[in-house]
């Protein structure tokens, strides 16, 4: 049934990862010029592909993104955005991960900082990821 107050839109499934190295810093990268969303910073990740897990999604896209090997056992779901945009609405789970292998560097033209999670209010982010801050700081701290 739908609701006329309601009405349907696409859902986008997306999955991201603060990454969290030995100093309890909290790593994000900006979205490069000609990206929606471009200047804004956010947590790795990326959209899960047709019959993809989400934990098999970011081991993917980190590895693509920040040429780093990252073990489905090192993963631990944290919280999820809901966020509404006017052509789709979001679904983004977020997970932590403390240990991997390899140095994360930018491999898709993004720039990368590792931020304390108390600071991450100082990066614009996009309106989906903002709101998982408090989170991050709740765990992290």
């Amino acid at each position: 049934m739908v609701y006329p107050e309601y009405p349907c839109v696409k859902l986008l499934l997306v999955v991201a990862c603060a990454l969290i190295d030995a100093d309890g810093r909290v790593l994000i990268a900006e979205r490069p010029a000609g990206k929606q969303l471009a200047g804004l910073w956010e947590f790795p990740g990326g959209k899960i592909e047709a019959g993809e897990r989400p934990e098999d999604c970011l081991i993917r896209e980190l590895k693509e993104e920040l040429g780093i090997d990252v073990k489905q056992d090192c993963l631990a779901p944290l919280t999820f955005a809901s966020h509404p945009y006017a052509e789709f609405h979001l679904m983004m789970p977020l997970y932590i991960c403390r240990r991997w292998q390899g140095i994360a560097t930018a491999r898709e033209g993004q720039a990368l900082k590792w931020v304390r999670p108390n600071r991450l209010r100082d990066y614009p982010m996009p309106p989906a990821d903002a709101p998982l801050i408090p989170f991050l700081i709740d765990t992290v701290m």
